[in-house]
């Protein structure tokens, strides 16, 4: 009974799986942010490389 109840006092795995989230959340964060401004220079890019042509 004193094991189970060890195990279940035991919270590193709690702490362990709550970082992982926040990790997680995070890289979803920077692959957006980054999704967006890589689109963002595309456009840029297109837009200067049109501009060339023509002049």
């Amino acid at each position: 009974m004193q094991k189970i109840r060890k195990m279940f006092a035991d919270k590193k795995g709690a702490t362990a799986i709550e970082y992982g989230l926040i990790a997680a959340l995070i890289a979803v964060a920077a692959i957006a942010a980054m999704q967006g401004l890589g689109n963002n220079l595309t456009k840029t890019f297109n837009n200067v490389a049109s501009n060339m042509k023509t002049t």
